[in-house]
């Protein structure tokens, strides 16, 4: 059953088999949401996940529903905190993402949302790669200093819009990203580099800038099922906010 919270939110800790996966995850609905967006995760129990949680919070505040998911069950996360396998095997994840994917097309809760993906670094790699399986299906992506690298000749069947967005201080994520950009063929894409942000963007500010510039991506593409055609006026950018100021607290 859905638990109904104040504010009419709508949440569901829940199970989602992929196979022969069990996979656990956190669905959050608020009333009159603009679109669903997957948030994967792979370093064990979603309820650790605080900066993550909080990030999610961040997109419902702006209207967003969001369902955050381990794409990887306990065991394999027991295996991974050794042996750093599952993490970096970025068609495992994509897959897991795909079959996420599906299950919230078919579910009668879900089923009405347009999708959106975002990920970080090894998932944010996931999440541009899963875009490339189910192109009519998911809406738009985010990638938050994405490990392109583990996937890169993949890029090139990217057409969902993309939004890169890479620390200013993360200098090889930078060059990953950049040559990643230029790959990707899809007419709506951008690459935003936020600064004095590091890979894991543990700066005051930093977190809440990554939110924002997402937020205005979904909205922008989830309104209604988005493909290159939607938007033939729209072209492709590479931002540096070198003007961006990084609140602290």
């Amino acid at each position: 059953m859905y638990k109904k919270l104040a504010f009419n939110i709508e949440e569901k800790i829940l199970t989602i088999q992929v196979g022969t996966a069990k996979l656990e995850g956190e669905l959050v609905i608020p009333e009159d949401a603009a679109g669903i967006i997957v948030i994967p995760e792979t370093s064990g129990s979603i309820k650790y996940s605080y900066r993550l949680r909080y990030f999610a919070h961040l997109l419902r505040q702006a209207g967003l529903a969001t369902i955050l998911i381990n794409l990887l069950t306990e065991e394999e996360a027991t295996l991974d905190c050794r042996s750093k396998h599952f993490r970096y095997d970025i068609r495992h994840l994509a897959s897991r993402l795909v079959g996420i994917t599906d299950w919230l097309m078919l579910n009668p809760i879900t089923q009405h949302l347009n999708i959106g993906y975002f990920g970080a670094s090894e998932n944010g790699g996931a999440a541009l790669l899963a875009a490339t399986e189910r192109p009519m299906s998911v809406g738009a992506v985010v990638s938050r200093g994405g490990r392109t690298d583990l996937f890169s000749p993949a890029l090139s069947y990217l057409h969902t819009p993309t939004l890169l967005i890479v620390g200013g201080d993360d200098y090889p994520t930078i060059t990953m990203n950049e040559d990643a950009f230029n790959q990707i063929p899809s007419n709506n894409k951008k690459l935003e580099i936020i600064p004095q942000a590091t890979h894991q963007f543990h700066e005051p500010g930093a977190l809440e800038e990554v939110a924002r510039l997402a937020n205005q991506w979904f909205k922008r593409h989830l309104r209604s099922p988005t493909t290159d055609m939607s938007h033939p006026s729209q072209s492709s950018t590479y931002t540096s906010a070198a003007s961006l100021q990084i609140n602290h607290h």
